[in-house]
């Protein structure tokens, strides 16, 4: 009999700090950088985002939405035989913020842990991981997170950048059976447009060579999203055999309104069945998507038996898509 892996469930987690446009104004007018609320939400939609404590790590973060997916699912710590941390920014160079958070989840039977980095694609890139390793038989059970703490990468001078990301830790809990869950996925990346959006500085000998801190071309990155969305969603849904048409829900990366409305359009589907949470959060880069549909079916709006469409876009380039029922 075929193996399939199921969503049994979700969690989310952000910082008590939530930082406002208004805030965030006038800690940047501080600095010498102009910006406004309404020069923001017009451009982004973002209202607000969340900044972790310096000392919370994104295996914190991590640490809370895992444990409000685990209790969602009725599933022990100890029962994971996979653990799977989609980030960009790790608590560390090594080791994995995945083995980390499965020593802070008390986990201790020896089951893989590893950390994906396709940066706001991650979470897709993960979950399509965990689930081929659930059909495959590797993992019987399995803990997907997307956790970042974006906050400390970015450039405080660029308000073009700092005014767009957040901070941020969502989960899933997949569990083999017999009936499809993740029923298609689609991946893709292209290095060639890897100075679109990167954080190109590293560590050697102790010390920080090149710029550690984001750099974008918010132009390019939003033409080149736009494109390759709706030819990941197409694909999956070939895949899948669903027509755009009966997909419930649209579950994207929560980058910038403007993204979603436009990959929204494109698929003919209305903004009322596209879940939205990029107002409040900001963009979260891995985490988003797991925080969106956590927020989505807490919230009563997605339920069981309903076709959720899951996309993302980051650095890399990297993107793709998974359909699921839920």
């Amino acid at each position: 009999m075929r193996r399939y892996s199921r969503i049994v469930g979700t969690g989310g987690y952000l910082p008590p700090r939530r930082v406002s446009n208004n805030e965030l104004a006038a800690e940047l007018a501080a600095r010498g950088v102009q910006t406004s609320d309404e020069w923001i939400v017009e451009r982004t939609g973002i209202h607000a985002r969340h900044f972790a404590a310096p000392e919370v790590a994104s295996s914190d973060l991590a640490e809370q939405a895992a444990r409000q997916a685990l209790e969602a699912a009725g599933v022990a710590a100890q029962d994971l035989d996979l653990v799977i941390v989609a980030t960009s920014t790790p608590d560390m160079v090594f080791p994995s913020t995945a083995t980390i958070l499965q020593h802070k989840l008390g986990i201790t039977n020896g089951c893989p842990a590893f950390d994906v980095q396709a940066v706001c694609s991650g979470f897709v890139y993960a979950l399509t991981v965990a689930d081929a390793m659930v059909q495959a038989g590797s993992a019987r059970c399995a803990l997907v997170v997307g956790a970042e703490v974006f906050s400390r990468i970015l450039d405080f001078s660029d308000r073009t950048t700092c005014v767009l990301f957040g901070d941020g830790a969502g989960a899933v809990v997949l569990r083999a059976g017999d009936t499809p869950g993740i029923l298609a996925s689609d991946l893709h990346a292209d290095g060639r447009h890897v100075g679109l959006l990167c954080v190109p500085g590293h560590v050697s000998g102790g010390a920080i060579l090149g710029d550690p801190l984001l750099k974008m071309d918010g132009q390019a990155v939003f033409k080149l999203a736009v494109g390759v969305l709706e030819k990941t969603a197409h694909a999956t849904l070939e895949k899948a055999g669903v027509a755009a048409s009966e997909v419930d829900w649209l579950v994207p990366h929560q980058a910038n309104i403007r993204i979603m409305q436009s990959t929204a359009r494109r698929l003919h589907l209305p903004m009322e069945r596209v879940v939205v949470t990029v107002g409040e959060h900001g963009n979260t880069s891995a985490a988003s998507i797991p925080l969106a549909l956590d927020h989505a079916v807490r919230a009563g709006q997605i339920l069981p038996g309903q076709n959720v469409l899951l996309e993302g876009v980051g650095g890399g380039f990297t993107w793709g898509s998974l359909l699921v029922k839920m």
